[in-house]
This record gives C-alpha cells, sequence and structure tokens, in this order.
C-alpha cells in the first residue's frame, strides 16, 4: 500500500452540520441515505446529533403528531356489539420519525403511550 499524499480533515460549519441532521427524515430520506450524500460516516451524523442535543442547539419535537379519524355513525353503533364480546386488542405499527417504528397492542393507555413515543424520540 502506498500512500500518496497527506488525507485532508475536513471542517464542518455548525450550519453545515445542522443542514445534515435536519436533511435525515425529511421526505422519507434515511440516515444512510444522508451520510452517502454528504460523504460523511453514520456514526459522524449520530456523533453531531448527541453534541447538538448536549448543547441544546437541537430543535427538539414538540410532542406526538396526531392524524383525524372519521367515524361513522355504523362504527359508533358497533362500538357496543365488540364490547359484548371478548375480543383481544390488535397490535398497532406506529411510524415514527428517523425510520423508528413501535409496536403496541391496542388496549394501551393515552398517557403511557404518550410517555413511550417521547422515550423512544428522545433517544
Amino acid at each position: 500500500m502506498e500512500i500518496l499524499g497527506r488525507e485532508r480533515r475536513r471542517r464542518w460549519a455548525d450550519a453545515e452540520k445542522l443542514e445534515i441532521l435536519a436533511a435525515v427524515g425529511l421526505n422519507g430520506e434515511t440516515l444512510a441515505r444522508v451520510a452517502r450524500r454528504y460523504d460523511v460516516s453514520r456514526s459522524q451524523i449520530y456523533n453531531w446529533r448527541r453534541q447538538f442535543k448536549k448543547r441544546g442547539l437541537l430543535p427538539t419535537p414538540v410532542g406526538p403528531t396526531f392524524l383525524p379519524f372519521d367515524i361513522d355513525a355504523s362504527m359508533l353503533n358497533a362500538a357496543p356489539a365488540l364490547e359484548e364480546r371478548n375480543v383481544s386488542p390488535a397490535m398497532v405499527e406506529l411510524c415514527l420519525t428517523q425510520g423508528r417504528r413501535l409496536r403496541f397492542d391496542s388496549g394501551i393507555e393515552g398517557a403511557t403511550l404518550t410517555r413511550l413515543i417521547r422515550s423512544v424520540e428522545a433517544a
């Protein structure tokens, strides 16, 4: 193996780092694709994210996002019938930011689910 020149060490300004961090998850972009596009390692992006979180410069999500759900009258009329039957809770999969997925049964309490989402998003 022959080394022909000095390897350059790139310097990234905070604004450039934040731009790269913001690109992850935007329009479904994965961390790996963003890392390849900017020619940085995935671990470097994780390190930047951790550093910005420690310094309080990384914008934190406001909270969980709830989507509208329309219920028609036939669903309301069917509710008592479901309660009479012994139905086991269904599994639900929730797609979070950064490509994370959270699976839980539909019987989970709202407060517990909110705490779970916040802890996963903060990790």
